[in-house]
């Protein structure tokens, strides 16, 4: 039996696939758990609009993403911290003061979608990649500096 998946199924398939299952496991699993619908004439029509509509608005967030890198990667960030030293921090910046960094200089980002692999502790230039779409990422130039 074909069915159209509504949500992403282990070992079967992705949301928005036609997948070929026995029929007593759409039956008795996906159709009661809401997980797909019967792949009928109607069904498969309203999947290739959706699937359009979908292209079309990832089209969009691509072409978003795009010009929001440009933005970024002109951009240089400067943000001052406290020190034990000379060089070492006291404490650290992490992606959630980036973000609110970025927010004072007019950018929304998602602290979720700068890509630090951990806290920044010494002072220094650095280059923070933020991943804006999964095909787009923009390099962030960050100084930190001593306050």
């Amino acid at each position: 039996m074909e069915v159209i998946l509504k949500k992403d199924v282990e070992k079967i398939g992705k949301a928005g696939t036609v997948a070929k299952v026995k029929e007593g496991f759409a039956r008795n699993f996906l159709f009661p758990h809401n997980l797909a619908v019967p792949a009928t004439g109607e069904a498969l029509k309203k999947l290739e609009l959706e699937a359009g509509l979908k292209s079309a608005q990832d089209a969009k967030a691509r072409n978003e993403a795009v010009s929001a890198q440009a933005r970024l990667s002109s951009l240089t960030l400067t943000i001052s911290a406290l020190t034990q030293g000379e060089e070492k921090l006291y404490g650290g910046i992490n992606t959630g003061d980036i973000s609110s960094a970025l927010k004072d200089e007019g950018f929304s980002v998602d602290k979720n979608l700068i890509d630090l692999a951990e806290p920044i502790k010494s002072l220094g230039i650095y280059e923070i990649p933020i991943k804006l779409h999964p095909e787009v990422t923009a390099k962030l130039k960050l100084w930190v500096v001593k306050k």
